[in-house]
């Protein structure tokens, strides 16, 4: 009663902290859900206490239509579930009968009970498979039933935070990655399946001694029995969870070769902890360094210049491209040409296929020939691949809008007499999940790298169907002065974290509280406790943010194109996420400065301006504005201040310089001129120049500019495909056909716990 009843009380915690009472103790901010966890941890038996508790909180939310607390509490006890080492099934039924519930009500509701409806269907067949899953998953293990993988890659930008940050975050994750090694996290999924099976008749202790005394090869083995059993029930339909427990009581008994396991001492349950996930940190200092650590976790570089591990549906000039953009091959792209007539019975004999092929032949030879000379003979290389169909080509295009499958590899012949294998779509069977750290300035080079790789990836499909990506976002501020020059504060640094922290509760009080918590861990001074808090702390709320923060909230991306006093300079096209801030620049000449203030004083400050937009009206028709001002500068917002607006306006602000006429001579004020609109265009009749900085970042601000134009961002696929129906229809300008289908902005998705909340 003493356990449940301090347990329960931090719960209620949890959900006043929801309501917006944040604890007596500002240091304890963000930390209540991490507190209650390692508790359960430290005795894991209490785990069933726990989950009953939030059973019963989540029914007491649904009656009293507190929809607030529904997903926190559904997060913290799926994630209490999948580490407790035995769940009752009458538990589990409850949750799952919960989860069938929320069904009914809006996104992203029904959206999580479906996902975790469906996670508890297969964990009350085969108990303790969503911590195998993602054991195996996280940490890359070798395993044919379940062949997914996942990894987490922190990005940090070393010009936005200090040198002492960025440090001490390469030491944590580092220090994170040291008492991981493949051998213990098969132990533990071994361990973990073997207990959730049997309950307490598993001697726990007999089988850790076990496992460790076998040599790696032998662990493997019954690492590969245990998977394979697992997943056998759960995929299985008709098998229940009696026979899934004697297969794992089989296992079990081969394993230990002694007495049944009822005479096994009865210790109670014991936990098994769940392993870091494979985390890397990395300074971002190149354009292409994002993608270029998603292809080399894709394939890694001892693989990628062998073409065999790059995949069947790679013709040798995309292969080409592929190793010379990932550094590891030199060699100018060329084109290479067949010169058989692709009949079978004229292809060229066994010894010469041995030949390397050409786009590899500086990096490596390939790889000796296979035994197997008919299936030599049967795959070519070397050809030139003809050009694909229009419904093959939007195929691939759709695939780029997050859905899964894409181009299924090419067809070999068929033998004779054999019919012709179907050829399996491809999948994604890689998991790369992107953690930011930094404020908006980051998230601004990240808007600039996605749309760069959704550019590439619509000329030629190569991510896109293996690999799902998922973004995350983690505000950090350094904490120290700004020069006075920049008035942007604190606050107005952090503007998506803080929206995403109002559409989701749970996202505010485990995420954004770390905004300047991160800055003061790093900065501790080295010592046990440092490391203890560090260690457990920072590495486990990563871990928890990437596992269970699955909703995306999707920002609209922005085009502008800049024009230039320059008339012989070209126009730059870039791209914005989160605000376009336009100010009066400084006259260079001597000359340019006296007409300056001579028109000045006439004037007033700033110059004159013509503003054409088209204004958002709630009917959605298109109304086309045009002014004529003085100004000073302007602003573009792209962050709503509620979560209620729109995301894909932009709220701008244009300061007017009103001059007024009276008795004592001329004056000027400062007017705020305020509207939304998607199109807008601003020119300089003058010619007179200002600067544009886009994202808060001074490193990206252009100067000597007349002119810009700032519209929506086009998904580039969506570009590509309407360029090609053109050709055909130029004078049809509503989308037509299949280009209708495919997602027409680019949006930059950021995975929160809820998305935002109806």
């Amino acid at each position: 009663a003493e356990v449940e009843s301090d347990i329960l009380r931090r719960v209620r915690a949890l959900l006043r902290e929801l309501d917006g009472h944040h604890p007596s103790c500002q240091s304890d901010r963000g930390m209540l859900r991490w507190t209650l966890h390692k508790k359960i941890d430290q005795n894991p038996s209490t785990s069933c206490v726990l989950v009953r508790i939030l059973v019963k909180e989540l029914e007491r939310a649904e009656r009293g239509d507190l929809r607030h607390y529904i997903i926190p509490l559904l997060h913290t006890l799926m994630y209490t579930l999948i580490q407790a080492p035995c769940i009752p099934d009458e538990l589990c039924a409850r949750v799952y009968d919960f989860c069938k519930r929320l069904l009914t009500l809006p996104k992203p509701f029904c959206t999580i009970g479906l996902d975790y409806a469906s996670r508890l269907q297969v964990e009350r067949t085969a108990p303790g498979t969503l911590y195998q899953r993602m054991v195996i998953s996280e940490q890359s293990l070798p395993s044919a039933p379940f062949p997914y993988q996942e990894k987490i890659f922190i990005f940090a930008d070393p010009e936005l935070l200090p040198e002492a940050i960025c440090n001490a975050l390469v030491t944590d994750t580092e220090a994170a990655q040291v008492s991981q090694s493949p051998r213990g996290c098969m132990s533990c999924v071994v361990t973990h399946a073997l207990q959730a099976a049997l309950g307490d008749t598993c001697d726990i202790h007999g089988l850790r001694a076990r496992l460790q005394a076998l040599s790696p090869g032998d662990l493997e083995h019954w690492f590969q029995q245990v998977v394979a059993a697992m997943e056998g029930t759960g995929s299985a339909g008709g098998s229940d969870r009696g026979q899934h427990t004697a297969r794992l009581e089989r296992i079990y008994h081969d394993l230990l070769g002694s007495s049944p396991s009822g005479n096994a001492p009865q210790e109670g349950l014991q936990g098994t902890p769940l392993p870091n996930p494979s985390i890397s940190f990395h300074l971002w200092t190149e354009d292409e360094q994002l993608w270029k650590e998603l292809v080399l976790f894709l394939r890694p570089l001892s693989q990628s210049c062998e073409p065999d591990c790059l995949g069947q549906d790679l013709d040798p000039l995309e292969m080409q491209d592929l190793l010379t953009d990932c550094g590891c091959c030199e060699q100018s792209r060329f084109s290479v040409l067949s010169t058989d007539s692709g009949i079978e019975r004229d292809l060229p004999a066994q010894e010469e296929l041995c030949a390397p092929c050409a786009p590899c032949a500086p990096c490596a030879p390939c790889a000796p020939c296979a035994a197997d000379s008919e299936r030599s003979r049967l795959h070519r290389k070397g050809g030139m691949k003809k050009k694909l169909s229009p419904l093959e080509s939007v195929a691939l295009l759709q695939a780029g809008s997050a859905v899964p499958g894409g181009k299924p590899p090419g067809k070999l012949p068929s033998r004779a007499g054999m019919p012709p294998e179907p050829a399996a779509p491809l999948q994604r069977l890689h998991t790369a999940r992107v953690v930011l750290l930094g404020d908006d300035r980051i998230l601004g080079r990240l808007a600039q790298a996605f749309h760069s790789l959704r550019k590439r990836e619509a000329r030629r499909v190569f991510l896109t169907p293996r690999l799902n990506l998922q973004l995350y976002h983690i505000p950090v501020l350094p904490g120290q002065p700004r020069p006075a020059a920049d008035h942007t504060g604190p606050e107005e640094l952090c503007e998506v974290a803080g929206y995403l922290g109002r559409a989701d509760p749970w996202y505010e009080s485990n995420i954004n509280t770390l905004c300047h918590m991160i800055p003061k861990l790093a900065t501790m001074p080295s010592s046990p406790s440092r490391a203890l808090v560090t260690d457990l702390f920072l590495t486990d709320v990563i871990a928890y943010y990437t596992r269970m923060g699955t909703q995306p909230v999707c920002f609209q991306v922005h085009s502008v194109k800049v024009l230039f006093r320059d008339s012989t300079q070209d126009p730059a096209e870039d791209v914005f996420l989160t605000e376009l801030l336009t100010q009066v620049q400084d006259s260079p000449s001597h000359r340019e400065l006296s007409t300056t203030k001579r028109k000045s004083t006439l004037d007033g400050p700033g110059i004159d301006l013509t503003v054409t937009y088209r204004k958002v009206v709630l009917s959605a028709r298109q109304k086309e504005l045009a002014l004529s001002l003085r100004s000073t500068g302007l602003l573009m917002k792209a962050i709503p201040a509620e979560e209620a607006e729109d995301l894909g306006c932009l709220s701008v602000t244009i300061t007017e310089i009103i001059r007024i006429n009276n008795l004592a001579g001329r004056s000027f004020s400062a007017v705020a001129n305020k509207f939304k609109t998607r199109y807008i265009k601003i020119r300089s009749p003058e010619q007179r120049p200002f600067t544009v900085r886009l994202d808060k970042d001074s490193r990206r601000t252009y100067r000597d500019v007349i002119g810009l134009e700032v519209s929506p961002c086009l998904e580039p696929s969506y570009c590509l495909q309407k360029t090609r129906t053109m050709k055909f229809s130029p004078h049809q300008t509503e989308d037509v056909g299949l280009v209708k289908y495919l997602p027409k902005s680019l949006l930059l998705p950021i995975n929160t716990f809820a998305g935002i909340m109806q």
